[in-house]
């Protein structure tokens, strides 16, 4: 049997993932906008979901942790810790994918109730986390198979862009659930 060993870091190994980057960004935007625009079933007690945005923030804020976390080890060259963290980041990320989806595929949506410069905030905040939270899926997925295919000129490239964007998308939305959660 060959004796098979992980490629140093710093070398580089050759796997085409642009084909399920552009697949997931694609099937994650599509699903989102599908979901907004579905028809909601008005029947559905709506009482017993306000505990998944709850649960979606609680996500977003093991994201923000999870990314501190890999953004800390990567300044100590903790490679090892690094991968452990971005990895925590994704399964958070994802387990709040699966809860938002969910949510919103039987949900109706909750309007913001707020007056004044408070509601200029929040919808400039919500705004601008939509925007960047579609910008962050083929971004992060991009950064990610870079690092896991040990391309790590590009992955520190990209990564400079992609750990501030990704940090700001799940602050904003645990603010975004802070300030709408009066209006569930």
């Amino acid at each position: 049997m060959a004796n098979q060993q992980q490629p140093e870091y710093g070398t580089e190994k050759n796997m085409n993932y642009t084909p399920w980057v552009v697949a997931l960004s694609v099937a994650v935007i599509v699903i989102v906008a599908v979901l907004y625009v579905m028809p909601k079933d008005q029947t559905v007690n709506h009482d017993n979901l306000v505990f998944l945005p709850r649960l979606n923030a609680i996500f977003n804020s093991f994201t923000t942790l999870f990314l501190l976390g890999a953004w800390f080890f990567v300044s100590r060259k903790n490679i090892k810790m690094h991968r452990r963290f971005i990895y925590g980041a994704f399964v958070s990320t994802f387990l709040f994918l699966i809860t938002y989806l969910y949510y919103h595929s039987i949900a109706p949506s909750t309007s913001y109730g707020g007056e004044g410069m408070l509601a200029y905030l929040y919808y400039f905040i919500l705004i601008t986390h939509i925007v960047l939270a579609a910008v962050i899926v083929p971004l992060a997925l991009v950064t990610f198979f870079r690092g896991i295919n040990m391309k790590v000129e590009k992955h520190r490239k990209i990564a400079r862009w992609t750990m501030p964007l990704w940090l700001y998308v799940s602050i904003t939305g645990v603010l975004v659930y802070i300030m709408i959660s009066p209006y569930y």
